[in-house]
């Protein structure tokens, strides 16, 4: 395969590669810094889009591409406290509060298409018992409910018969994006979620087309793939993927064989591009070595992006060697709404926010992070010298 290392007409420039621009499906990224999603639990119990997520995400809008955090595709892909959904009509009018406010602030947003699978709780389907490939519980401390922290329970597996209701799901949610503004979407097969769990062999023993082998394994998230560009063209649709991750009890012996056959399948769409959590920062499996960038580059030409536990400078490096074209940022970018302006000017960090304000439900802990302009009381002209 030939260097994806950045070429001439790229690196002969004043700017350093993370501030570069790229195009993806017709949208020019301004630079290469993408928002990561992030579950913030701001949606309230009515899981709608509103006012105060769209100041959140527009003092963020400097992002190359900002990706929303997970957004449940319907009622039964629910498994978390206030997360907002795209499931009806009226979801999708709310979000164009947030994505015109985004917009309107010359930024891009790409909505994250999401089903927890076997990682939710009965609270949450009046007394429904969470889906999976297979009646397999996830061994942790607990899910997080309405009525606070409960332990996993055994989910119900699912019926072949009501796989292409799921895909159905998915390609409404896609449409619905579509209706909202969104300039595109991802789809979430990570972080031991749905699409995740039937990848991976720890977690769907199934002996139907969906599960076995490695192809059967894909099968589900090829089809939901197919349901997404057809309505979305292929160069706006994502694919995030975590092959390293211990999150949601993950991590399969055959992760190597299984990810790179999922790539390779991904690699014929022409996507927008390919998102991989390569850092282990959230958890790492080790039952082998860290899959790389560089391992995903071998096997998928369209753009990549890494994710998890990149510094500004590590970042650099990764797009400057051509493993990377993109780098999403997540809990930075929880306390430092001006990411892009702080890494562009040397500008330190603001200090990481208290866990206990992540899902908090509030303004505190959300959109009461200062720009370093601010901090600092430097008048708004005094930006890039």
């Amino acid at each position: 395969m030939a260097s994806n290392k950045m070429n001439a007409s790229t690196s002969n420039t004043s700017k350093s590669a993370l501030f570069q621009s790229l195009e993806i499906g017709g949208l020019t990224l301004p630079n290469r810094i993408v928002m990561a999603p992030l579950t913030r639990a701001r949606a309230g119990v009515e899981r709608m889009a509103n006012e105060m997520m769209a100041e959140y995400y527009t003092q963020r809008a400097s992002a190359g591409l900002i990706i929303s955090e997970a957004t449940v595709v319907s009622e039964q892909g629910i498994g978390w406290p206030q997360s907002p959904g795209i499931y009806n009509d009226e979801m999708a009018e709310r979000w164009k509060i947030v994505v015109d406010s985004v917009h309107e602030a010359g930024g891009r947003i790409f909505l994250q298409l999401w089903h927890t699978g076997r990682a939710s709780h009965s609270d949450f389907h009046d007394g429904d018992l969470p889906v999976a490939p297979s009646a397999i519980a996830i061994e942790g401390d607990g899910v997080h409910t309405p009525s606070g922290k409960k332990p996993y329970e055994v989910p119900r597996a699912l019926e072949t018969s009501e796989l292409p209701g799921i895909v159905e799901d998915y390609r409404k949610a896609a449409e619905r994006a579509e209706s909202a503004g969104f300039d595109g979407v991802e789809i979430h097969s990570a972080n031991g979620y749905l699409l995740d769990e039937f990848l991976q062999s720890k977690s769907n023993h199934r002996e139907d087309q969906y599960g076995g082998s490695i192809e059967n394994r894909y099968r589900l998230l090829g089809e939901v793939v197919d349901a997404v560009t057809s309505v979305w063209p292929n160069d706006r649709v994502g694919v995030r993927l975590a092959p390293n991750g211990s999150f949601n009890d993950m991590g399969s012996p055959d992760y190597i064989e299984q990810f790179t056959y999922v790539a390779r399948q991904l690699d014929q769409y022409g996507l927008a591009y390919l998102h991989v959590m390569d850092g282990t920062g959230f958890g790492f499996h080790e039952l082998g070595p860290a899959m790389t960038l560089a391992d995903f580059r071998e096997v998928f030409s369209g753009p990549l992006m890494g994710n998890v536990g990149y510094s500004r400078e590590s970042a650099e490096e990764e797009i400057v060697d051509g493993a990377a074209d993109l780098i999403a940022f997540g809990r930075p970018y929880i306390s430092n709404p001006d990411l892009v302006e702080r890494f562009e000017n040397g500008w330190p960090l603001a200090e990481t926010a208290d866990m206990s304000v992540w899902y908090s439900h509030d303004a505190e802990g959300y959109i009461d992070f200062s720009t370093y302009q601010a901090e600092s009381k430097q008048p708004e002209s005094c930006g890039v010298e």
